[in-house]
């Protein structure tokens, strides 16, 4: 089935260590299905992972370089994404109101999780059980690109309606988290 929808410019944020179903997501749904224009940080060998321990920097980088032309956030959540303090940064960037509108956020949890996993505590505090009142919504992997296509228009949408309940204000984590599934800091 080919989807028909508006086609946004997503960014993919994401843990390295889950790269095979990183890339298999972007190539079903965004090269074969063309539902979004994929930006991506550190999924290709050819990128500019950044480098830093300045979170200022980290952050004005990832923002120019990444988020600036997109307008919704994809997290791709796999077992230990919830420990990956380049994933708060990401989402943090995303939420950050102000000289930029936010970014729209979805969760998509990779199928190698079932149906459920661990979310990031930015993302969980911007998120409530069946979607009430909250900024992010996530969901289990897509069948169709279709239903993709609403999840985006829906977070697109949420730039606006929504924006006022973002919760944006925790402190950045400073190092990686030890992940609460394989009980190692990677």
């Amino acid at each position: 089935m080919a989807y028909y929808g508006t086609k946004r410019r997503v960014f993919i944020s994401h843990y390295r260590g889950d790269r095979v179903e990183v890339d298999a997501f972007i190539h079903r749904f965004a090269t074969l299905e063309g539902v979004f224009t994929p930006f991506v940080l550190g999924a290709n060998n050819n990128d500019d992972f950044i480098n830093s321990t300045n979170t200022s920097y980290v952050m004005a980088r990832i923002r120019e370089k990444y988020l600036q032309d997109t307008t919704v956030t994809i997290v791709l959540i796999g077992g230990c994404t919830h420990s990956r303090r380049y994933v708060d940064w990401e989402i943090k960037s995303s939420l950050t109101q102000g000289a930029y509108s936010p970014n729209g956020l979805i969760g998509i949890i990779l199928p190698s999780q079932g149906a459920s996993a661990i979310l990031p505590d930015r993302f969980a505090a911007n998120w409530t059980q069946g979607h009430v009142n909250c900024y992010g919504r996530y969901w289990v992997y897509p069948n169709d690109a279709n239903t993709l296509g609403s999840w985006i228009e829906d977070a697109y949408a949420a730039r606006t309606s929504r924006a006022h309940l973002i919760h944006n204000s925790r402190d950045m984590m400073s190092y990686n988290q030890r992940c609460q599934v394989c009980r190692i800091t990677h």
